[in-house]
Order: structure tokens, then C-alpha cells, then sequence
């Protein structure tokens, strides 16, 4: 601190050193004739190591009328701070030669035709599919001290290769191995699957479909046949109570009439313009343009009915994120089900992987107390019968694949913890109209809907459902 006859001068730093401030100390007694040397505070700036960022503007500032600083905090001089480094990211240039719209097309009769919105794209072999951008490491920052501040570097990801697809060696692109067409599977890995099309319905004439691909079926799918796919499965007509399973997505362009039969389960999207009296479950998301009546609906995201109707009633309805629809029930109050906020397979995992550790460490316990007992033999005659000597072998690798065994359970338990950890605030939006006889569950919170309600959004806010406007 700079002290003269007449005033006091005050150098502080921000904890981050970002920013340094000056403080002018004066007494009242002292303010006239009132003078200050800019060589002070420089001086008094050096000996707090404040070097880089100066404000050299403020201060003649202060120099030039001290009095309208005096005992105020004034910013004298600023750092530069770092950059935060970019995650790493993905291109995918495969993408760049689809033709047409990327949003949904509402048609003449109302309904939205997401067929084209989520079409894969043909590829030929040795195309490039993906493109790794790797993290930055970001910009370092200054100090005003002058020191180097270094900038926190971005997160790293890996691409995730699936069948049909190779990368090069550094591991920073995919390129397709055979001509097909692309689809993403099961954790987002990127696969090339050949494409298997049926010109007609799915029937007595064509019988089951078990495809290591993508399966087009250009007519409807009828009842108590099966379609499997590991890639997508794209139905132009509509499906009845058959079952469908699917790695990708699956698209149904005139809707589902299952009359409580059959399955459809897709490993990312399902959408279709309505599903009655079905059973539905997707590892992603369940978009429905029209309705869906009296059927059980499973999302590990979320669950949209946001067509020109858009309207849910009867039936269970099950999603990790979201259900949105224009419409929930109706006037005769029939009993509908809505279910937020969970995600039960991840739960079930994370308890599964949990038991498995228990198991493995117990095991490793035994196993190293079996090693101790060993080692104290070899310390007390010097030399290990051959008994003892296989025991020792047969212990050891055994140690080995326990080990093993721990990190790869402990790598996915963080994995699916994180996941878990990463839930967004679960909603049920109503956009329209919500009828009573509606049941509501956030997790382990129950709501009864007994009035209507307008343009509603139901989340969970201090423990307790509780409801905004929607705007």
C-alpha cells in the first residue's frame, strides 16, 4: 500500500486474477489542493506484481481529478481470461448429399408425413461416413500479474463403429464397407446395412422377415407376422397386431390397429400417425401425429402427440423425459395412465452391476487371503510343494480375471450413473386440454387430475408436481 502525506493507495486482485482494483484512501481533511502522480501508482501497481492489462486511460483518469475516485473501488486493470477448449466433435458428410425437406411434411388430410424426415441415405463402399473433430485444448489466458492462465481443455469422443464400417488407423473416421444404407443403432454406433424390400403386404405369400439390415415394406404388415431388422424398418402401408423389432428406428406411415396383439420395439425412434390398442416401446422416442388410443407406450426420452389432433386417451404411457400431446383424455374422464422421470432399465442395470461387484470383490478378497497363505509358506520353508506351486498358478490368473472383470463392471457403473445423473426435469405437457381422470407419476410422486386443465406443463419443482402456463 503506496502511503504519502496525503493519501493512501490500495491495490487489490480478484481471486482469479483476472482483475485488479485500486482504492483511493483520503481524509476529508485532505481532499483540497487534492494531488496525485501517476508515477505512484505505477508504482505502487509494481510492487503488487500487477503488470499485464493496465488501464493506463484511468489512470490520468485519477490523476488528472482525484477527488471523484476518492474512496471508491475503480477497476484499473484487467487480465485476459482463458478459452475453454471445444469437445470433440462429430461430421458426418454422407448427410450433405440428402435431398429434400429436414422437417416434417403436413399432408392435404392433416397428418404429418415423417417418412422423409428421418430416410437413410444410400452409400457405396469406401465412402466417408463420419468425421472425427478432435477437443481443443483451448486458449491459455493472462493475469494481471502477467502469469499464464491455463485454459481448461475440451472433452474427448470417440467414434463408434458398428458393422459394415471401417476406420483408419488413427481412429478419426468411418468409411462404409459395403453398399447399403446408414443407420444408428444401439449407443449411437454407426452401422451400413443392405436393404431388404418387400413389394407388398407382409403375408401368407412372404411369411416372416429375420433381417441383418434394414427391411422397406412397401405395403402393410398384417396380423401375427413378425418383422425383425438390426437396422430400420420403414412400413409405407400400416401394421395390425404383429410384431415388429427393430436395432434402428421404425416408421409406419398409415398407423397402428394391433387390437391388443403383437409388439413393436424399436432400439432409437418409433413415429407413426397413430397407434390403437398397442403396444409400443422405444429406446428413444415415440412420435405420433394423430392419437394414440387405449395402448401401452414406452419411451426412454419421450413420447409426442402433436399432430392437427394430437389427442392421448386410455391406456399406460411411459417415458424417461417428456409426454407432449395437444390433448389428455376426454369428457368421460377415462382412466389414462401418464409415467415420467424414470428410466427402469438403467435402474435395474445399475442395481445389477452393483451385485455383480459385491460378488467380484468377495472374490478377490478369497483369492488374495488364498495368495497370503501361499506367500507365508514360501517365507517360512523357502520353497512351495507342487501342490502348492499349481494352487499358486491357478490363483493368480485367477486374480488376474477378477481384476479384469472389476474394471469393466466399474467403468460401465460410472457410465450408467452419469447417465442417470444427466436426467433432465421430467414434464408432461398438455398444449390444449388435459380431462380429468388422468393418473400421473414422476418417479415416486402420484397426481390425480380431477379438473381440467389448459395449456398445462405438470414438472416437479421442490418435491411436489406442480403445474405452469404453457405459452
Amino acid at each position: 500500500m503506496e502511503e504519502t502525506e496525503k493519501y493512501r493507495l490500495e491495490i487489490i486482485t480478484s481471486p482469479d486474477k483476472l482483475e485488479a482494483w485500486l482504492l483511493l484512501h483520503v481524509e476529508e481533511e485532505d481532499l483540497e489542493n487534492l494531488l496525485i502522480s501517476e508515477d505512484d501508482i505505477y508504482k505502487q501497481l509494481h510492487s503488487q506484481k500487477v503488470t499485464f492489462g493496465i488501464l493506463n486511460h484511468v489512470v490520468r483518469d485519477i490523476c488528472a481529478v482525484p477527488r471523484k475516485y476518492v474512496n471508491t473501488r475503480i477497476t484499473i486493470a484487467r487480465g485476459v481470461a482463458p478459452v475453454q477448449g471445444a469437445d470433440a466433435a462429430f461430421e458426418y458428410p454422407y448427410l450433405e448429399k440428402v435431398e429434400g425437406e429436414s422437417g416434417p411434411k403436413e399432408l392435404d388430410d392433416g397428418r404429418v408425413d415423417y417418412y422423409n424426415l428421418t430416410t437413410i441415405p444410400n452409400v457405396v463402399k469406401g465412402q466417408l461416413l463420419a468425421r472425427k473433430i478432435p477437443a481443443s485444448q483451448g486458449e491459455p489466458g493472462t493475469a494481471v500479474t502477467g502469469e499464464t492462465i491455463a485454459p481448461k481443455a475440451g472433452k474427448d469422443r470417440n467414434l463408434k463403429p458398428g458393422k459394415n464400417v471401417v476406420q483408419n488407423q488413427e481412429r478419426t473416421m468411418i468409411y462404409a464397407a459395403i453398399d447399403g444404407q446408414v443407420s444408428f443403432t444401439d449407443n449411437d454406433k454407426l452401422n451400413v446395412f443392405p436393404v431388404f424390400e418387400v413389394n407388398g403386404d407382409v403375408d401368407f405369400g412372404v411369411g416372416n422377415i429375420d433381417f441383418v439390415g434394414t427391411v422397406v415394406i412397401r405395403g402393410n404388415v398384417l396380423n401375427g407376422f413378425r418383422v425383425s431388422a438390426s437396422g430400420d424398418i420403414r412400413v409405407l402401408g400400416s401394421v395390425e397386431g404383429a410384431e415388429l423389432h427393430a436395432g434402428g428406428s421404425i416408421e409406419i406411415k398409415s398407423g397402428i390397429v394391433a387390437q391388443d396383439k403383437g409388439s413393436i420395439v424399436a432400439g432409437q425412434d418409433i413415429r407413426t400417425s397413430f397407434i390403437q390398442n398397442g403396444n409400443v416401446t422405444a429406446g428413444n422416442q415415440v412420435i405420433v401425429s394423430q392419437s394414440i388410443m387405449f395402448s401401452t407406450v414406452r419411451a426412454g426420452k419421450q413420447i409426442s402427440c402433436m399432430g392437427p389432433k394430437g389427442i392421448i386417451i386410455g391406456g399406460v404411457l411411459q417415458a424417461g423425459e417428456k409426454i407432449t400431446a395437444r390433448v389428455f383424455g376426454n369428457t368421460s374422464a377415462t382412466p389414462t395412465v401418464l409415467e415420467v422421470g424414470v428410466k427402469p432399465e438403467l435402474r435395474q442395470e445399475l442395481g445389477q452391476i452393483q451385485k455383480e461387484l459385491q460378488l467380484v470383490y468377495e472374490n478377490l478378497r478369497k483369492t488374495d487371503q488364498g495368495l497370503n497363505v501361499i506367500n507365508q509358506i514360501v517365507q517360512t520353508s523357502g520353497e512351495l510343494p507342487p501342490d502348492k506351486r499349481m494352487l499358486q498358478i491357478k490363483l493368480t490368473n485367477t486374480r488376474l480375471v477378477l481384476e479384469k472383470e472389476c474394471k469393466t463392471l466399474e467403468a460401465r457403473k460410472k457410465e450408467v450413473e452419469a447417465e442417470l445423473k444427466g436426467e433432465v426435469p421430467a414434464t408432461i405437457d398438455a398444449y390444449q386440454i388435459m380431462y380429468p381422470g388422468i393418473k400421473m407419476t414422476f418417479g415416486k410422486l402420484v397426481h390425480f387430475i380431477k379438473h381440467e386443465h389448459a395449456r398445462t406443463r405438470f414438472i416437479v419443482l421442490d418435491g411436489e408436481i406442480s403445474t405452469t402456463a404453457l405459452i
